[in-house]
């Protein structure tokens, strides 16, 4: 005798409820009244916005290229963040640093005055609103202790709703990871340690003062320019072939446009330079370059060739960090 099957129902679709949704467990009801478990309902729209990757996190913010560079580039570096609604009582000064001991998302110092690390890996695919709510609970920290890493609420702000969209940033570039202690001149056992190690690791770097965001930096046997730009990637490829089918691409003799990668919707070409060539011979080189870039950039003339295979050329050698 044939087995009776039990007649399949379907759960109602989500309804649609004005307000937020509240955060349940993923198993227990959807607060909507679909009568689907939360994580089939509204907790998959929340999860999914948690997780989508924003391919220009940094995008709005002053210094965008910069966020970029010392996210990707730069060891050691640190930045003044003003708040848009200005420093909370207690809280001196909020710093931005490209990494912190022991990989700390954030710190406050004993004085009250907060570090957010840059460099640190994060649970969602929007690294600003990760980052916006490590500086939101890092404000509100005991003085004197770490921040720890958590998923940030996927509806939660940005760092593009919480810093001054008018104020400046400018990196300060340093050789070291004093800037980690206080009193770095009286660390000790455990702590000399680790910073003498970090010190050791770190590939001396510099920031051009002519032109935005291009990084110098030495390695054992050359050093390198990696320029971050804003301008829109097919263009800034075109322009770039441009240059180097007609011999322009370089920042002077023994060096070459060697290729670029994509760091967080931007991209960044990068010069091979010679071992002798320091950050401040290159100021002049990177200012003429720009000045030809933008020759380049204004033109709409089709692509000849010549220009075609170096375009080809560049792309291939393009590869992607995030």
């Amino acid at each position: 005798m044939a087995k009776k099957r039990r007649p399949q129902t379907k759960a109602a679709a989500p309804r649609a409820m004005t307000g937020d949704i509240p955060v349940v467990g993923a198993r227990e009801p959807c607060p909507c009244g679909s009568g689907r478990r939360y994580k089939a309902c509204h907790g998959r729209e929340a999860a999914h916005a948690v997780t989508e990757l924003v391919q220009r996190p940094f995008e709005g913010l002053p210094g965008e290229c910069d966020w970029v560079a010392l996210r990707e580039l730069v060891p050691a570096a640190t930045v003044a963040l003003p708040l848009a609604e200005g420093l909370p009582e207690g809280v001196p000064s909020v710093t931005l640093a490209t990494v912190l001991p022991m990989a700390w998302p954030a710190l406050r110092r004993d004085n009250g005055a907060v570090l957010i690390g840059l460099q640190n890996d994060t649970p969602s695919g929007d690294i600003s609103r990760d980052l916006a709510d490590t500086l939101r609970r890092a404000l509100t920290a005991e003085p004197g202790t770490p921040v720890s890493a958590e998923r940030a609420p996927g509806d939660g702000p940005r760092l593009q709703d919480l810093l001054d969209p008018k104020g400046a940033f400018t990196p300060t570039l340093h050789e070291g990871f004093e800037f980690w202690l206080e009193d770095a001149a009286n660390a000790s056992g455990e702590v000399a340690a680790s910073l003498e190690r970090a010190n050791a690791a770190a590939i001396p770097t510099a920031r051009l003062s002519g032109v935005d965001a291009a990084y110098w930096c030495e390695t054992p046997e050359k050093n390198h320019l990696r320029w971050v730009m804003a301008h829109p990637e097919e263009e800034l490829l075109d322009a770039l072939a441009r240059l180097h089918a007609a011999g322009a691409s370089s920042l002077g003799e023994n060096t070459r446009l060697v290729g670029s990668f994509r760091a967080h919707g931007l991209t960044v070409p990068v010069w091979d330079l010679p071992s002798g060539m320091r950050a401040e011979d290159t100021e002049k080189p990177a200012q003429e370059l720009a000045e030809r870039l933008g020759e380049a950039l204004a033109s709409d003339a089709p692509l000849t060739p010549e220009q075609r295979r170096a375009r080809g050329g560049l792309t291939n050698r393009q590869v992607t960090l995030s």
